[in-house]
């Protein structure tokens, strides 16, 4: 799968565990496209799950949050997933057709 509105960026907490962010912003029109590319990202990360969904100190093994904020014409659209660090760079290489 390729995506053509979100590009993560990835941080490591240096313990196992990182987060990757990504953040679209967007005409009106082209927001279905980029909430259709969350969905995506959350289907594959639903898939391909370590563990259950929830936030990690909560003993979830990952999570996702999205945000959408509009201003105007334009749309601010912000996914991001944590978990450990090697499901998430797998899913990143998954995402980037690697």
């Amino acid at each position: 799968m390729s995506l053509n509105y979100l590009i993560f960026d990835a941080a490591d907490d240096g313990e196992g565990t990182g987060s990757w962010e990504a953040v679209a912003s967007v005409r009106r029109a082209d927001l279905p496209a980029v909430m259709a590319e969350v969905e995506a990202v959350l289907a594959l990360a639903q898939r391909e799950a370590p563990g259950p969904r929830g936030p990690l100190d909560e003993g979830g093994a990952w999570d996702a949050d999205t945000q959408v904020h509009e201003d105007g014409d334009w749309t601010e659209v912000r996914l991001t997933l944590t978990g450990p660090w090697d499901w998430g760079e797998a899913l990143v290489a998954d995402f980037s057709g690697l």
